[in-house]
């Protein structure tokens, strides 16, 4: 079944409503699962996600962009329906829908290690994907030197 085919089966199935726009696969999306353009109405969904996490979860994140998705037409033909994330409208339907809020972690994702520093005075507890420079920068609570806990392999 082509992606088009598949968005508009969704929408009508979960939603009721057609879907009538353009939909396309989009390598480039690196940490989210597909985007809404409102200018144009089109849906970009990031292929990773189906192909390393499923149909299950690429479905929850097809209902998440046709929420902005049918939100945004109501919103422009109705008025006061919040299409972005902020927006109680928006969160309420994908709550109905059972859509996901944030596309989970990619089994295969590059991300960078995680630094761990933590205040000498305070014992307050930092995480940084870069590393600090700590001669240079202090704690923000009680200005005390930050101590590196851990030193990840790169």
């Amino acid at each position: 079944m082509k992606l088009t085919d598949y968005v508009k089966q969704v929408s009508l199935e979960d939603f009721g409503r057609h879907f009538i726009h353009h939909v396309q696969w989009n390598r480039r999306l690196r940490s989210t699962g597909g985007r809404f353009f409102p200018k144009d109405g089109h849906l970009d969904f990031n292929p990773k996600v189906y192909q390393e996490l499923g149909l299950d979860v690429f479905r929850k994140i097809v209902r998440h962009e046709l929420c902005h998705y049918h939100l945004y037409h109501y919103h422009l033909y109705f008025q006061g329906k919040g299409y972005q994330h902020k927006d109680r409208d928006f969160k309420e339907l994908l709550k109905a829908v059972d859509g996901l809020r944030f596309v989970p972690t990619l089994p295969n994702s590059n991300s960078k290690p995680i630094k761990l520093y933590r205040c000498q005075f305070c014992q307050q507890r930092y995480q940084r994907k870069r590393r600090i420079d700590t001669k240079r920068y202090r704690c923000g609570l009680c200005r005390g030197k930050l101590l590196l806990i851990n030193q990840p392999e790169d």
